[in-house]
């Protein structure tokens, strides 16, 4: 499997506290089944971490992949940033001060969980504007996607990739996102399922709980494109695999 968002860099935001959580979440995301991890840092929340690409970015992504070097854990670690949607995202992305998804064109992008909707559209339109291919992060948490899950039938319509949680699917995130977890699943509305993981006891990076409780109700092909071959597209740069996406009838998600 292949985890495309993540908060295992340490001491850059609320995810791994040293480099020993880091490696802790790398040992556990391998045990697992997980290959390869993107490094996806808070970016640009307001008052809260800037995180911006620099220096800083630089020098611990490279010493935590030195770390996993020297401690032997085969788990292949790409560079990216979970970018909070504030009106000058456009720019951000222009001036060079996010980092994409292992340096392709796909950014992952997260919003205010209480977000209006139309301020979401208009922000990805603007990200698709400037040929960046947004990612849109744990699309279940978001209360507008909660009420109008059709919301998302449009935005893959449109081209963009949808990220779902793993916890959201194990009722970690609560029962409306889990239901509406469900929901984009049966209607093929998801592009990848990450693990957002942020330390080593919650949220973690074990991503195979997520897959077998799952294995049962889903076909095989299905989950190994969620789970593997559309990051493993996303984090090269390459089209994803898309479904064909079952639209919500009237009602149907009240």
């Amino acid at each position: 499997m292949i985890d495309i968002h993540t908060h295992i860099l340490p001491g850059l935001d609320d995810g791994a506290r040293d480099y020993y959580d880091s490696i802790e979440m790398a040992v556990m995301a391998y045990e697992s089944g997980t290959t390869e991890i993107v490094a996806t840092p808070h970016c640009n929340i307001p008052g809260v971490y800037g995180n911006y690409f620099g220096e800083e970015f630089v020098d611990i992504f490279q010493r935590t992949c030195e770390v996993f070097v020297r401690e032997q854990i085969p788990v292949h670690l790409m560079p990216g940033m979970e970018v909070f949607a504030t009106i000058d995202l456009p720019q951000l992305l222009t001036e060079g001060k996010v980092m994409p998804i292992n340096q392709t064109r796909y950014v992952l992008i997260e919003f205010d969980f209480g977000e209006d909707p139309d301020f979401a559209d208009a922000i990805l339109k603007q990200v698709a504007d400037i040929h960046a291919w947004p990612v849109v992060a744990h699309v279940e948490r978001y209360e507008f996607v909660q009420d109008d899950p059709q919301i998302i039938y449009r935005w893959l319509t449109r081209g963009y990739a949808i990220q779902v949680n793993k916890g959201s699917f194990l009722g970690r995130f609560g029962r409306r996102a889990e239901r509406t977890a469900y929901r984009l699943l049966n209607h093929n509305l998801i592009s990848a399922i990450a693990s957002d993981a942020h330390s080593p006891q919650q949220r973690t990076t074990y991503m195979a709980d997520a897959y077998e409780s799952l294995a049962g109700d889903y076909p095989k092909a299905y989950l190994d494109a969620l789970f593997t071959k559309n990051p493993a597209n996303i984090c090269r740069g390459r089209k994803i695999i898309r479904f064909r996406k079952i639209p919500f009838r009237g009602g149907e998600y009240r």
